[in-house]
């Protein structure tokens, strides 16, 4: 397991960072509702000012988000980082999204994207432009370019299909753990609505017994026990959960040895509903005895209200 030295009187830290469009404000709202006290586009260069300031302040808490408006210094948040945890308890948050959602997103807000708009803003009337505005897409994709050598770093969180509530809800359970430790999340999601971008693992479960196809269990999910006990009595379910226990230990302690600080498993099916669902909820509990485990549904969360019930824990 990773140490950390950090003292237990030191403040907690969550930097935020991430495409634009991603959901950076909802995230660094819930943490302001949270009790953080939250800064939205600090440059690098003044984190550390930023620290002793809050320090001063009494502030314990803290939410910085850092993005491609700050581009010329985005090469400095690797070293920023490992300083950074040698003085405080810092969770990094990355948030990604599809380009089709991203677009959309702009499209429905009619808001410039920050590498468009930037070039407008430096012309001045009688004058050429700076050089063509680049078109929607392009700036996306530039983008990722930039924040390529940041998306790493800590926690990546695909918001491509999350409702604002369900991404508070994410980032808090994020921020809830020891960033000390390593973090195993664990996320079930359904292939007809895209792999989920945040997973370093993806299992694909989908030729395993379908529940869906049984009438008396197709309204439970995963969680509830009509399913549980229907796919425990599966050779296949059986089979794929020791597979991939397997993997995960025989690899997990590199992982660590790395000092990684987040690792996501994808675990995905058709609907995302059942066979993914019990797995995630399985697995989860298995390693919950080594690691900081995180167990989200990417489907059955977005429902924030559930009438079936849950399995005992």
């Amino acid at each position: 397991m990773m140490s950390n030295s950090v003292d237990v009187e030191a403040p907690k830290v969550v930097l935020l960072s991430g495409v634009s469009g991603s959901g950076k404000s909802i995230a660094l709202n819930a943490l302001e509702d949270a009790g953080y006290y939250c800064v939205d586009n600090l440059p690098p260069q003044l984190v550390d000012s930023l620290l002793d300031v809050a320090a001063l302040a009494g502030h314990r808490r803290l939410g910085i988000a850092m993005d491609v408006r700050s581009a010329a210094s985005l090469d400095e948040l690797p070293a920023l980082t490992r300083r950074m945890r040698a003085r405080c308890d810092l969770h990094f948050v990355f948030l990604d999204c599809s380009t089709e959602t991203l677009v959309q997103r702009f499209s429905e807000t009619r808001r410039a994207h920050p590498l468009t708009s930037r070039v407008l803003h430096q012309w001045e009337p009688g004058k050429p432009l700076p050089g063509s505005p680049p078109a929607l897409i392009e700036a996306i994709e530039l983008e990722r370019e930039l924040l390529a050598p940041v998306a790493s770093l800590g926690l990546h969180i695909d918001t491509s299909g999350l409702r604002p509530a369900q991404l508070r809800t994410w980032v808090r359970q994020a921020v809830g753990v020891d960033a000390a430790q390593m973090t195993l999340v664990f996320e079930s999601f359904a292939f007809k609505r895209g792999v989920a971008l945040d997973a370093d693992f993806v299992f694909d479960v989908r030729m395993l017994p379908n529940p869906h196809y049984d009438p008396a269990l197709r309204a439970f999910s995963g969680r509830d026990e009509p399913v549980a006990d229907f796919l425990r009595g599966q050779p296949a379910v059986v089979r794929m959960q020791d597979d991939v226990q397997g993997f995960l230990e025989r690899w997990l302690p590199a992982l660590a040895e790395d000092q990684r600080s987040y690792v996501v498993v994808g675990i995905g099916c058709t609907g995302g509903q059942h066979r993914s669902v019990f797995l995630a909820e399985q697995l989860g509990r298995k390693f919950a005895v080594r690691y900081r485990v995180l167990v989200r549904h990417r489907e059955l969360d977005a429902s924030l209200t559930t009438t079936t019930p849950r399995l005992e824990h």
